[in-house]
């Protein structure tokens, strides 16, 4: 059973920066990819980052040149640093995984709880 737990969630001001993790056991098959999403009161979710197991990423153009994804896969750890953080980026971060190439597509078939991050002005 695949399970992803994310920890490094907390508040932080304005143009600071928080680095988030995400911890995966149960993964199978050496090919796939995992992604950070996060979802704002009343709105939907959407796609932040994504990685693939050769170290290609993706990013939403609302974070560009601010977050960076990447992954320890001796530690089963996927990253999200978090610089230069704005109000709007305050949400619930969720990470995702799977074995079909998804990229910021909310089709993942796996999911953490999620780790909540707010940014006050």
């Amino acid at each position: 059973q695949v399970q992803l737990v994310e920890s490094g969630g907390g508040s932080v001001q304005s143009g600071g920066s928080l680095r988030l993790s995400c911890t995966v056991s149960g993964l199978i098959y050496s090919r796939y990819w995992m992604a950070w999403f996060r979802q704002a009161p009343g709105k939907e979710r959407e796609g932040v980052a994504a990685i693939d197991n050769d170290g290609n990423t993706a990013y939403a153009d609302s974070v560009k040149g601010r977050f960076t994804i990447s992954q320890d896969n001796a530690k089963n750890t996927l990253y999200l640093q978090m610089n230069s953080l704005k109000p709007e980026d305050t949400a619930m971060y969720y990470c995702a995984a799977d074995y079909q190439e998804w990229w910021l597509l909310l089709k993942y078939n796996f999911w953490g709880q999620g780790t909540q991050v707010t940014v006050s002005s």
